[in-house]
């Protein structure tokens, strides 16, 4: 089992805070190893292929189609194994996959979070999910914030890492620096998106930054950070695993329940089920 304790630092610089409150989001650097970045690369190969020793029906699971629609990419999004392809855009509640609940209870995320939520506080992920924009493929996503009403508090911060590498012809995430200042813009909108109207008045064309990065690199990102992504114009795939960390206490609307990373009650990669066989 990979050993995810070694990292390039623990906890952030102040002025590393400074530029993240400032901007809404930090690249934090490469921070994985070449070996460390081969593993969780054959990982997702390998449960998008049907190969791993996973409990599928946990997993919630969508093929890409290609949609320049958002709405029509948002289809065929539910619980269990699709078919054996490299083409799914999303799998969710990977924290239930001993190498990437592995890489999400790295030392650097749990000082993170203390820093932002109070060190104290049990920590729980909305979303542990990869997103893929195969070759040739993915969806266009409109202007919007991570921000859903549902919740009695809200998700603040969120750890994207860029399995390939991230550029603007493979449809990386663009962003507006210092857009999470203004707070939810729509709160009118569960979602998080922005109308047309306001995606003109927020979201300027000069004010627009490409997160561009290598392969293993990781970004911290605001979840009030205005972003958006386009479609994958190139022949290489454009994986990514993005998570979503919270105060483990938060209370969901919907009576949804959120895994707990760190703290009392936390997940152990050797505990977890293994693929349903029964």
């Amino acid at each position: 089992m990979e050993d995810w304790s070694v990292v390039v630092a623990d906890q952030l610089t102040e002025a590393q805070w400074r530029q993240y409150d400032e901007q809404g989001y930090l690249k934090l650097g490469k921070i994985l190893t070449d070996h460390e970045l081969a593993a969780m690369q054959q990982r997702i190969d390998d449960i998008m292929l049907g190969n791993a020793d996973v409990d599928y029906t946990r997993m919630t699971m969508q093929i890409d189609r290609g949609a320049m629609d958002y709405a029509e990419a948002l289809t065929g999004m539910d619980e269990g194994y699709k078919g054996k392809t490299l083409a799914y855009r999303k799998i969710e509640q990977l924290e239930f996959d001993p190498i990437f609940l592995g890489y999400m209870q790295r030392p650097l995320f749990r000082q993170i979070c203390a820093d932002v939520y109070g060190p104290r506080t049990r920590i729980a992920c909305h979303r542990a999910m990869f997103f893929n924009k195969p070759a040739g493929k993915g969806s266009v996503l409109p202007w919007h914030q991570d921000a859903w009403q549902r919740f009695d508090r809200p998700p603040l911060v969120t750890i994207w890492l860029a399995l390939d590498q991230a550029t603007v012809a493979n449809g990386c995430v663009q962003l507006i620096p210092g857009s999470h200042k203004q707070g939810v813009i729509n709160s009118d909108q569960p979602s998080g998106f922005l109308t047309e109207a306001m995606a003109v008045d927020y979201c300027k064309d000069e004010d627009l930054v490409f997160l561009e990065l290598e392969a293993g690199e990781a970004a911290l990102l605001h979840n009030w950070t205005l972003h958006r992504s386009h479609v994958n114009r190139t022949n290489i795939p454009r994986r990514a695993f993005s998570v979503n960390y919270m105060d483990a206490d938060t209370v969901d609307q919907r009576g949804h329940t959120q895994s707990v990373i760190f703290g009392d009650g936390a997940l152990h990669r050797e505990e977890l089920p293994n693929r349903a066989t029964d």
